[in-house]
């Protein structure tokens, strides 16, 4: 007996991070304010079309960045999206290395995540706020304290861990959740806190600086992406 497959329409969710969520990388564009069950995104989506693909870009931090990685509303983020008829997201941020090859100006596609987060939902259906904890506080604030002390980038750095960045999780969690296709972009800007001291680390003026010059190839790496995704099939969400 022969299988029916169907084929979604592809429409690809842009959440901007830091200096990438400039709506004028779209054509024709309309702007939608939304509400959700989780409370409003910061920011309104921002509907038009990359290389003839429908896309929504969303200012993760707000267009005028005010927003911490802390206080992004991540549900009504991603449920926004998936109302929108997303079937694809591609979530931009700016990282740190953690890897001496990887230098402050390179690109990175994120294939895997360790969560070091909290206190952030990672799900649409976690219950009422009543449930009990799974984790006892005592212990874990003592773990927390210890892992500042010891150098949490340092012990990151001994796990193999290449950058570190302050968004992409519960973004990814939630959008596998919701049945959309993720993927991870980031802009390396520092090497985090790892290096020597003497090592000039950028300061934030500088780190603008490496945002701005990367500002074109990060788009044309969108434009790419989203044209050669476009002639991509794919059946039902992924």
């Amino acid at each position: 007996v022969a299988s029916s497959t169907t084929t979604t329409a592809m429409k690809i969710g842009i959440i901007g991070g830091t200096g990438l969520d400039d709506p004028e990388i779209l054509e024709g564009i309309t702007e939608k304010y939304v509400d959700t069950p989780f409370g409003k995104p910061f920011e309104a989506l921002s509907l038009g079309k990359i290389k003839n693909v429908d896309c929504v870009l969303l200012a993760r931090h707000g267009r005028q960045h005010t927003i911490l990685p802390s206080k992004v509303n991540y549900q009504a983020n991603i449920w926004a999206l998936k109302e929108e008829g997303c079937t694809h997201v591609i979530g931009t941020t700016a990282c740190g290395s953690l890897r001496e090859e990887i230098q402050p100006g390179d690109i990175v596609i994120i294939d895997q995540f360790i969560d070091g987060t909290t206190m952030r939902p990672q799900s649409f259906y976690d219950g009422s706020h009543s449930c009990a904890r799974g984790v006892c506080h005592i212990p874990m604030g003592v773990l927390i304290e210890t892992a500042k002390k010891l150098g949490l980038c340092f012990m990151f750095c001994t796990w193999g861990v290449d950058v570190i960045n302050m968004t992409t999780v519960p973004e990814v969690v939630l959008t596998k959740e919701a049945g959309i296709c993720y993927a991870s972009i980031t802009m390396v800007t520092d090497y985090d806190c790892w290096k020597d001291k003497d090592w000039n680390q950028p300061k934030c003026p500088s780190m603008i600086d490496c945002i701005k010059k990367m500002w074109h190839t990060y788009t044309m790496e969108y434009y790419a992406a989203i044209k050669r995704m476009s002639s991509c099939r794919f059946q039902g969400h992924g």
